[in-house]
């Protein structure tokens, strides 16, 4: 039997294998009807209203860069060729192999201010399987001059050591050549980065960057290493979009291009001495797109600077987002870096870094770098995902994305040149001001609760166990702002837990448990992400069952609960009850059409649950 004959069915009209060819081929009008359903039995159209032209919009969604995403994408979203893998403008990878045949480098930060300490866990995450390290020196990190000590039985001709320094790179550098000429190493067995970035420091610190530094590093860079970090990640910390860190990352490396051809090098020389540093999000698609037009980009800007097409390819290191990162229910954060580590290595990037589960909190223990090491190693051995090149090439919402963020991120960088360069741009407070608009923007978000935090803004656990951790050694400030995203969100939850006795809101719940259940448990979990304990009446037949109940666990704050048709009948007189019995502030959960004159406020998805949270630590006394 011939292999085609094998692969059919008796239902096939043709031989070989057809998949999903046994089902009808649906309509894009038959999809659509299928949408306005899920939206009327949800309530996002009204019953007895008609359906908009198109009422897929209704479920289109917007990024910080004002790209819409849509729910669905087709061969009429389209977008420039992305050419094949290894060959300009490199969308599909730097490379025609992609990252195989040995996957991207395993790619791990240290620093511990301790050399020995640092010393024991870089020795353990070699033994792990790490084969790159990022090593943190200066005030941000051990000392420059620990170095030796630092990457003591180290070889360094085996792994590829990337530097980050900040304004003491040179010394940085030196002492990592002597190192290496002491071990007995040839400069041309070396592999990583010096890690010179003067803009990089500049944006983190606001002072003047030194063009020479990176020169200086440019020269004395041994022939199998890079000499410069190109690191957007300052400007992702301060609460920037994917196109601005897109924008800014162009802009500095343009800028050290200048440098560079002005102290002599050539262009493909230039290029070849440049490592690029995004950070990776848990929104995979954004990231992998990110990558994707990130190297579209730097390829158009390397071609009109006059590099050769090798030349233009962009070296790329993704570091898993500190700004996502929480410090409660910290072990979500292990699924964040997965995410965020899947999507870099899907999105082509050269060297991922894994950040630790509890970053934010400290020094992580071992156990967390562990399992930061191990999340690589699984998407590479076990899920075998450096083994297909751009398996994300072809879809036509990573293609049309891709797109957007290019032209977002064109945009963007074409304003700062506009303005003098990134130099000048980040002296001026140009780059803080639209950064710190987009942070408002992402803020406002946040607090809605249309970016939500998993373990701290939903679904928060009252009764975690807090890690505690040694310090970590803070980078020097002054410039760019630092932004964690769930930030507001625990500051609440501290200023509620540094009480004696855990405050309490009380809910009072109308009518039966099935009437009331769905709004009750909405709104436990709305206080619980202030630090605020909920408890509740219980069912209730009448008012003064709910007023029983409340006093015997008063509380300053009530939430109304039940269902918009006890709410007509019962919430107005169940809430001036309340208030004669000592309540200061009665809220109600839902969002009826007409809500009752004497409650004080309304808790439903998509309200500013930070403002609720603040208001009620107000009336609380929690300081």
């Amino acid at each position: 039997m011939a292999p085609s004959e094998r692969l059919s069915t008796p239902s096939s009209p043709r031989p070989g294998l057809r998949l999903g060819g046994e089902f009808p081929q649906p309509t894009h009008e038959q999809w659509l009807a299928q949408v306005e359903k899920v939206l009327r039995r949800t309530g996002r159209i009204a019953e007895g209203e008609p359906a908009p032209e198109n009422a897929a919009d209704l479920l289109n969604s917007e990024t910080y860069d004002g790209i819409t995403v849509h729910p669905l994408y087709t061969p009429a979203d389209t977008a420039p060729a992305a050419g094949p893998p290894g060959f300009a403008p490199f969308v599909r990878g730097s490379r025609p192999q992609g990252t195989a045949p040995d996957g991207w480098e395993i790619r791990q930060e240290h620093a511990h201010p301790d050399p020995a300490a640092g010393n024991r866990e870089v020795l353990a995450d070699l033994d792990g399987g790490v084969n790159s390290l990022l090593l943190r020196l200066g005030p941000g990190g051990p000392d420059v001059e620990a170095l030796p000590e630092l990457l003591h039985g180290v070889h360094l001709d085996l792994i590829s050591v990337v530097l980050d320094a900040g304004e003491q790179a040179p010394q940085a550098a030196a002492k990592l050549l002597e190192l290496a000429a002491e071990q007995g190493v040839s400069e041309g067995a070396l592999r990583g980065n010096l890690g010179a970035d003067p803009l990089g420091a500049q944006a983190r610190t606001g002072r003047e960057p030194d063009p020479q530094a990176a020169v200086e590093a440019a020269r004395r860079c041994p022939p199998g290493m890079r000499a410069i970090a190109v690191d957007a990640q300052p400007h992702h910390e301060a609460g920037g979009s994917e196109g601005e860190e897109l924008g800014a990352s162009l802009a500095a490396g343009v800028t050290y291009l200048r440098w560079l051809t002005e102290a002599g090098f050539d262009v493909d020389t230039a290029c070849g001495l440049l490592e690029f540093r995004y950070a990776a999000t848990a929104d995979q698609f954004l990231t992998i797109a990110k990558l994707r037009a990130a190297r579209r980009l730097w390829e158009q800007v390397a071609r009109t600077c006059g590099a050769t097409e090798p030349a233009r390819a962009q070296q790329q290191h993704a570091v898993t987002s500190a700004a996502m990162l929480t410090r409660r229910d910290p072990w979500v954060n292990m699924l964040r870096g997965t995410i965020a580590a899947f999507a870099a290595g899907i999105g082509g990037a050269g060297a991922i870094t894994v950040r630790p589960f509890d970053a934010a909190i400290g020094l992580p223990d071992a156990f967390a770098r562990r399992v930061a090491r191990n999340t690589q190693a699984l998407l590479l051995d076990e899920s075998h995902l450096a083994q297909v090149i751009d398996p994300a090439g072809g879809s036509f919402y990573v293609e049309r994305l891709t797109d957007e963020l290019a032209a977002a991120g064109w945009a963007w960088f074409q304003e700062l040149e506009r303005a003098g360069g990134l130099p000048e741009a980040l002296r001026t407070g140009l780059v803080a001001e639209r950064l710190a608009a987009t942070w408002q923007r992402r803020r406002a978000a946040i607090a809605h609760r249309t970016d939500p935090i998993t373990g701290v803004s939903e679904f928060p656990n009252l009764d975690e166990q807090l890690l505690e951790r040694e310090p970590a050694p803070q980078r020097p400030g002054g410039g760019l702002p630092v932004h964690r995203y769930a930030e507001e969100f625990e500051a609440l939850r501290d200023a509620a837990d540094a009480r004696p006795q855990r405050p309490e809101v009380f809910l009072a719940t109308l009518g039966p448990l099935a009437t009331y259940t769905a709004r009750s448990s909405f709104a436990s979990n709305l206080f619980a992400a202030g630090g605020l304990a909920a408890r509740e009446a219980g069912p209730t037949e009448s008012t003064s069952d709910v007023v029983a109940a409340y006093r015997e666990h008063p509380s300053p704050v009530v939430c109304l609960c039940s269902a918009d048709k006890v709410y007509a009948e019962r919430a107005a007189e169940t809430a001036r009850a309340l208030q004669e019995a000592g309540a200061k502030t009665v809220l109600l959960a839902g969002k009826p059409a007409e809500p009752p004159a004497d409650v004080d406020g309304l808790v439903h998805v998509g309200c500013d649950a930070l403002a609720v949270l603040r208001a009620a630590h107000r009336t609380l006394g929690v300081q």
